[in-house]
């Protein structure tokens, strides 16, 4: 029986991830969807190839509705909470979007879905021949919980229902064409993880932590987690690096200094950056409004606009080497 796997090793040869839509194999054929720009003879013939494949239909097309895969699937994780996953979150998804990216920000954290205050969205996402259409502000399409939940109640579910959750935000909502998914988990190494592992294929996982040397135990378990579910982590960023007076300018290590460092160096990750801990920050995730828009030239949102680039660049460096996007559009 010809498999996935078989067809995805014959296309890297010949074509770039991003240019394959769809993909169905029923016993020996093999239909694809391509985008106009790919080319088809070459992925005809490598996929004719193949043992077992005794016909390949092609189509053009771009990928509209339910159907579009993300170009980029990025989980932004955390060993344990209060390290500021979310704000880091929201903070990189309108940087990339700021840059002219085409960027939706998935709330995982099931239990504490903070992505739409943050993101100043009070508007329910909208239903569209019965899927889902996120709600959008500062040019990112968001999906959260707090959507479907009234203020205050308590998500209290087991394992398969955080499963069933995040299944369906993945495929019934209609994000249309993006660059980047940019999904924040719950804290910690639990189901959503798992099962956000599970359905869909991730390009590659961001480590939030802080400066104290406990940081290097909270990056471990984050870093182990997705070795065993085989996701590579693309970088760690330092949260909450130092307080800067904004009297006299004086930087105060309230939370000690250089533990992300130290932890991307002992997990050989890259470092993608430490943000300063302002007020600017707590006032923009209260209010609504993110710190990259508001205070672009402050200390911090330079720092999360340096963290969001260096994201791409190894997102860029991976799909080079391995192609990593190739699976998040297959798999999904």
């Amino acid at each position: 029986m010809v498999t996935q796997e078989q067809i995805i090793e014959a296309l890297k040869k010949v074509v770039s991830p991003d240019l394959i839509r769809e993909m169905k194999i029923a016993g020996g054929t093999v239909n694809l969807t391509v985008a106009p720009s790919a080319p088809v003879e070459q992925i005809r013939s490598a996929v004719s190839k193949v043992p077992g494949v005794m016909l390949v239909n092609l189509m053009t097309g771009e990928r509209t509705g339910s159907s579009a895969a993300p170009r980029y699937v990025v989980a932004v994780a955390s060993g344990k909470g209060g390290v500021g996953k979310t704000t880091t979150s929201v903070n990189v998804a309108v940087a990339l979007a700021r840059d002219g990216a085409r960027v939706g920000l998935m709330d995982a954290d099931m239990y504490g879905p903070n992505v739409p205050l943050m993101m100043g969205l009070e508007q329910l996402p909208a239903l569209k021949d019965g899927k889902i259409v996120p709600a959008e502000n500062f040019g990112v399409k968001v999906m959260s919980m707090g959507f479907l939940t009234k203020p205050g109640e308590a998500v209290i579910w087991r394992g398969p229902m955080l499963h069933g959750a995040v299944n369906k935000f993945l495929k019934e909502v209609l994000w249309g064409e993006l660059d980047y998914l940019i999904v924040d988990l719950p804290p910690g190494t639990g189901d959503v993880q798992l099962s956000l592992a599970q359905v869909i294929s991730l390009s590659g996982a961001l480590v939030v932590t802080t400066p104290q040397d406990v940081a290097l135990q909270d990056v471990q378990r984050a870093v182990a987690m997705f070795e065993k579910v085989k996701v590579p982590v693309l970088g760690v960023v330092e949260n909450m690096s130092g307080f800067a007076c904004s009297h006299c300018g004086k930087v105060t290590d309230i939370f000690d200094k250089g533990g992300g460092v130290r932890a991307a160096e002992a997990f050989k990750v890259p470092f993608l950056g430490e943000v300063p801990l302002v007020p600017e920050v707590r006032a923009g995730s209260d209010s609504g409004h993110p710190l990259v828009l508001t205070h672009p030239d402050s200390p911090a949102a330079q720092a999360f606009t340096r963290v969001a680039r260096g994201l791409a660049a190894q997102l860029s460096i991976l799909s080079a080497g391995q192609g990593a996007p190739a699976q998040t559009v297959w798999k999904v």
